[in-house]
């Protein structure tokens, strides 16, 4: 595992898209596995279907673009162009000054109207991914955008399982043994907070951040960050 991000984001692709999964799917409890349910308000909307360019909506093309991590945290390295479904990415985990290149496969898009334990009805629509080879951690991860039809209520959902991996270097594994839980929760906190103030912003009138394309190709990085000192779609979120 390198201590620097993948030199090569599109050679970093190319290598991930032989990699298998990292663990048995069939093989997620027991010791050492957490399993996550981070809900988070985005706003509200009048009840029914969802509005054209309401929260839920935008909510939907931010989360699609990986829009919502918090870019100190978390980035992803992808092909715009691919399937949602089945599309790679290269994750660079971000801690202090050093950078970890991870790889997750999108495996399904999540697009239905359910029942809800309390009468209700919601629509939901989102996608998950799976862990790689030579990830730091294993498991998947469902990001969902949700609207309460019969309230108008629109929130985020993340739910994950996930376990540490195994870590063959052992400076990066006592790091990660130390600090990897910790930064785990905090990347669910900042990547709800962040969603729902983007919402905010560009319901309220400011662009959408879109990822940024990177060298030729439909090669793509996001979360965007805008910089010289303007606030805005990559500004960190909770600072």
């Amino acid at each position: 595992m390198r201590f620097t991000a993948h030199p090569d984001p599109a050679r970093g692709l190319r290598e991930i898209a032989e990699y298998g999964l990292n663990y048995d799917p069939s093989d997620t409890e027991g010791r050492g596995w957490h399993h996550d349910r981070v809900r988070h308000l985005l706003g509200d909307e009048v009840p029914g279907e969802p509005v054209p360019d309401g929260p839920f909506q935008l909510a939907c093309r931010l989360v699609h673009d990986y829009e919502f991590a918090e870019p100190k945290i978390m980035r992803a390295y992808f092909h715009a162009d691919a399937p949602l479904v089945g599309r790679d990415m290269l994750l660079e985990g971000r801690f202090s000054l050093l950078r970890f290149p991870m790889g997750v496969r999108v495996d399904v898009e999540v697009d239905e109207v359910r029942d809800r334990a309390d009468g209700t009805r919601e629509r939901s629509w989102g996608w998950s991914y799976r862990t790689l080879e030579h990830h730091l951690e294993r498991g998947w991860l469902v990001y969902e955008v949700i609207k309460n039809l019969d309230t108008g209520r629109v929130e985020f959902l993340i739910t994950g399982v996930s376990s540490r991996a195994r870590i063959p270097n052992p400076i990066v594994a006592l790091g990660f043994g130390v600090f990897g839980r910790w930064t785990q929760t905090r990347f669910y906190r900042a990547a709800s907070t962040r969603l729902a103030r983007l919402v905010a912003e560009v319901y309220a009138g400011a662009p959408r951040p879109e990822p940024r394309r990177i060298g030729p190709g439909d090669l793509v990085v996001a979360p965007t960050e805008l910089r010289d000192g303007v606030r805005g779609a990559g500004a960190a979120a909770g600072s």
